[in-house]
């Protein structure tokens, strides 16, 4: 063999392993319709739903393939530019136009009824939309709330916000004032800004800048960030957030301070929920985020089912999706992995979201159409990332116009470069 023939075959060997599956398919189950998951508390549920399915010996059984969090996208990605996508996949939500925009999903308008659509909380549905179709699908989403120490909130004498009646900003800062002079709170808001990963920022922080009146993009055109993530409300939203810090009121932590108890707030989501009863236990309560000026806003996302555009059996395929959408398995994620019930006719069954469920405060919030989802586009890669860069940037005390307009720049010079992303 010539040594161009040894260097082109070794370069086709590499392309042809990143696009492998995150587990190889057994031999001799080609028939077998392959599901890629992310690893996540509720695996044990979506194999043993597999497993019902296949139980009733479908002309195609469901082979469930996991793989780790951390390297699940590059393979998602690597396996989309080679053409390779197994015929059903988990798409982390705000990524869902990055492979919807090329054509790499179909839509699933033809298979959701009109009855589960309108079961489905809006942020879901919302999610799951590109161009006008729906295209994913979640069991489950994920919200955002402040987490406290009623023994401490007590102690400061402030009071227990509502849904109805939520802490103003200003009502926030004076309760940080005050729980910053109670004895044994070394700080008053944990943000968890040390751990959380660098999308979580886009979810946590931008309903700062969303509850200020800006926002990561602007949702009319969805072609530019400038003026928006750079404008006058944005920054102001940034410049609060180093004020806080500035106060000491807030600190470059992670969430380990709230549940050791030398913190009284917490700005977080329901993941943390199991850890955050076992440490604080009857002290532990939550609350809704408060509203900077232009009401309560949370960001939200989940983990959402897809089905390919090379899917030989696309509706064998929305069959056991749609045994995932059941309220009987929606309910089982539900308990498994803490996450707000994706259908509103579950939240009654559901001991943490029901009527008197501690965690009920992230499905009204939700229900009441408080989620700013981060912004449905291919772009969102780049927009989370410059985000990430910003927000780092601003809390290692870089001022704040620089930052984001900087971050602004790069988001609209990645948007151009598509041509403003155009539909096919």
């Amino acid at each position: 063999m010539s040594v161009f023939a040894t260097i082109t075959a070794l370069f086709v060997s590499i392309l042809t392993a990143r696009a492998e599956p995150p587990v190889d398919t057994p031999p001799g189950q080609k028939d077998r319709l392959v599901a890629w998951a992310v690893r996540n508390f509720e695996d044990s549920v979506v194999e043993s739903t597999a497993r019902s399915f296949n139980e009733a010996r479908p002309p195609h059984p469901i082979e469930v393939l996991l793989s780790q969090m951390a390297d699940y996208e590059d393979r998602l990605k690597n396996a989309a530019a080679a053409g390779n996508l197994p015929c059903l996949l988990q798409i982390d939500g705000p990524f869902l136009a990055e492979f919807a925009w090329p054509g790499d999903l179909r839509p699933l308008d033809d298979f959701v009824s009109k009855e589960l659509l309108a079961d489905l909380l809006p942020s879901i549905r919302a999610q799951g939309t590109y161009d006008g179709h729906l295209y994913s699908i979640a069991p489950y989403e994920n919200g955002l709330g402040l987490w406290g120490n009623r023994r401490h909130l007590r102690a400061a004498g402030v009071r227990i916000p509502t849904l109805q009646h939520p802490w103003t900003l200003q009502e926030f800062e004076d309760a940080m004032r005050k729980l910053a002079a109670v004895p044994g709170v070394e700080y008053p808001l944990n943000m968890d800004l040390l751990t959380a990963n660098r999308d979580s920022y886009a979810r946590m922080y931008s309903p700062i800048l969303q509850g200020f009146g800006g926002d990561l993009l602007d949702r009319t055109s969805y072609r530019s960030a400038r003026g928006v993530l750079d404008g006058p409300a944005s920054v102001a939203a940034m410049k609060r957030l180093q004020y806080w810090l500035q106060q000491g009121w807030t600190r470059y932590s992670d969430s380990q301070d709230f549940m050791a108890g030398r913190v009284a707030l917490s700005w977080s989501g329901n993941w943390f929920q199991g850890r955050y009863r076992r440490a604080l236990g009857e002290d532990l309560v939550l609350m809704p985020l408060p509203d900077m000026g232009s009401g309560i806003k949370v960001g939200a996302g989940a983990w959402a089912w897809a089905i390919s555009s090379t899917c030989p059996h696309p509706e064998e395929a929305w069959r056991f999706v749609a045994q995932l959408m059941s309220p009987e398995v929606v309910l089982s994620v539900s308990k498994a992995n803490g996450g707000i019930p994706g259908r509103r006719s579950v939240f009654a069954r559901a001991s943490l979201y029901g009527a008197h469920g501690p965690l009920r405060v992230f499905a009204q919030q939700l229900d009441a159409g408080c989620a700013v989802l981060r912004p449905t586009t291919p772009a969102y890669g780049t927009i989370s990332d410059a985000f990430y860069k910003a927000v780092r940037g601003i809390v290692a005390g870089g001022d704040p116009q620089v930052q984001l307009s900087k971050a602004a720049s790069r988001i609209d010079h990645e948007i151009a470069l598509h041509r403003g992303y155009p539909s096919p």
